[in-house]
C-alpha cells in the first residue's frame, strides 16, 4: 500500500474517533438544509484507453453492484495511485461548500456503522455541517463512488450506493428543516424508490412550513432515464432548481436553449444553467442574468457543479442577488475545476469570497 494511503487513513481514523466521541447537536438554526446520497468518493486519475479497456462509459455517473464496486476499486488501484478519499455525493459536496463560506447547514443522508461510515461522519462535521448521522447507524455498506478522472479533466463516475439507497422518511430531521431558508434537493435521489419518496417529503413539508425549496438535477442521466421521478420531486414547481445547459435541454426535450429556459419557467420560480466554458445564465424571476466564466486550465470537472450550487445558495441567503450569487460560484467553480478533488480546501473559500462579495 502507497505511503498516501497510509497517512491518510492515520489522519481519517484521529478524525472519525474525535467525531463519533464528541458529536455536535443541531442549533436548529439553519440557512440551508440538505437532503442526497452519501458516498464516499475515491478518485483515480487515467486514461482513456482505460475505459474501453473496462467497458466503462466515458462521462457518465454509472451505477454498479458491490461486486462490481471492489473489482473496479482493485483494477484501479493496480492501474494509478488513489489521488483523494472524501466523504461525497452531490449534495453533499454542495453542502460543504456552502458552510465553508459560512452558511450554517444540515445534512440528512444515510450511511452505514462501518469504518466508510465512520469516516464519512467525521469528514462531513469537521466542515461544520450537522447532521442526522452522528447517532447510532444501521448495519450494512456505506456507498462508495470511483471517480475516474481523464486529461481533458472530464470526470466519469461508477457508483455503489450501498445503504444510501435506504434513506427514507425516518432519516429527515423536521425541525432542523423547518428552521432553515431553504432545503436543497439532489436529483441522483430519483434512483431509488425510497429516496425518492423521502426527498418528496422533504419537498412537501418544507412548502407546507413556507421554507423555500431548491432542487438539483445532478447528472444528464437523471433526465434522460429518470425523468418522470424528477417529476414527481419537482411536484407542482420549486423555488429554485440548478442544472447544466444538456441537462436542461433534456428535460424540455429540445435541442434549442430558448425552449429549454421557457420549459424551466413552468417547474421552477428561479433557475441557474451551467454551460462550461461560456459560464452560467441565472434567472431570478424577473431577470435572466449572464454570468461571465473565470478562465482556467481545467484538471479535473469532479464537482464544479455541485461548488457553483453551494456557493450560490451561500450567497442568495446572505442577501446577495442572482448576479453576485453568480460570480461568486463561477469564481469558486472555476477554482475547483483547477485542481483534484470536488471541493476546495477550508482555507481557499475566505479568499474566494473576500475577492468577489468584499
Amino acid at each position: 500500500m502507497p505511503s498516501f494511503m497510509q497517512n491518510h487513513a492515520s489522519i481519517d481514523k484521529f478524525r472519525y474517533t474525535d467525531a463519533i466521541d464528541n458529536p455536535r447537536e443541531p442549533d436548529m438554526s439553519y440557512h440551508i438544509y440538505g437532503i442526497g446520497n452519501a458516498l464516499v468518493d475515491k478518485e483515480f486519475e487515467v486514461n482513456d484507453d482505460f475505459f474501453a479497456k473496462a467497458n466503462i462509459q466515458k462521462g457518465m455517473m454509472t451505477l454498479i453492484d458491490e461486486a462490481q464496486s471492489e473489482a473496479l476499486l482493485n483494477t484501479l488501484l493496480t492501474h494509478s495511485e488513489l489521488k483523494k478519499r472524501a466523504c461525497g455525493g452531490s449534495a453533499a459536496n454542495t453542502i460543504i461548500g456552502a458552510s465553508y463560506f459560512g452558511a450554517k447547514t444540515f445534512y440528512t443522508c444515510n450511511v452505514a456503522n462501518d469504518e466508510a461510515g465512520d469516516f464519512y461522519v467525521a469528514d462531513l462535521t469537521a466542515a461544520g455541517v450537522d447532521t442526522n448521522m452522528t447517532g447510532t447507524r444501521d448495519e450494512g455498506t456505506t456507498g462508495k463512488c470511483l471517480v475516474m478522472i481523464t486529461p481533458d479533466a472530464e470526470r466519469t463516475m461508477n457508483t455503489f450506493l450501498g445503504i444510501t439507497t435506504d434513506l427514507h422518511h425516518q432519516h429527515i430531521h423536521f425541525d432542523a428543516l423547518k428552521a432553515s431558508q431553504y432545503v436543497y434537493i439532489e436529483g441522483y435521489l430519483v434512483t431509488s424508490e425510497t429516496s425518492r419518496a423521502a426527498a418528496i417529503q422533504v419537498r412537501e413539508a418544507a412548502q407546507q412550513h413556507g421554507i423555500k425549496v431548491a432542487l438539483t438535477f445532478s447528472d444528464p442521466a437523471m433526465v434522460q432515464f429518470f425523468k418522470d421521478g424528477l417529476n414527481e420531486m419537482i411536484g407542482a414547481g420549486v423555488d429554485l432548481l440548478f442544472c447544466n445547459e444538456q441537462e436542461a435541454k433534456l428535460f424540455a426535450d429540445t435541442d434549442d436553449l430558448t425552449v429549454a429556459i421557457a420549459h424551466l419557467q413552468t417547474v421552477a420560480k428561479s433557475f441557474v444553467i451551467t454551460r462550461g466554458s461560456q459560464g452560467a445564465l441565472a434567472f431570478d424571476g424577473q431577470q435572466q442574468y449572464q454570468i461571465a466564466p473565470n478562465p482556467t486550465t481545467p484538471v479535473d470537472s469532479n464537482g464544479a457543479g455541485d461548488m457553483f450550487a453551494g456557493a450560490f445558495l451561500y450567497a442568495i441567503t446572505h442577501g446577495h442577488d442572482f448576479a453576485r450569487a453568480g460570480q461568486l460560484a463561477s469564481k469558486a467553480s472555476s477554482q475547483v475545476v483547477s485542481q483534484f478533488g470536488p471541493r476546495l480546501a477550508p482555507e481557499q473559500h475566505a479568499p474566494i469570497k473576500q475577492s468577489v462579495l468584499g
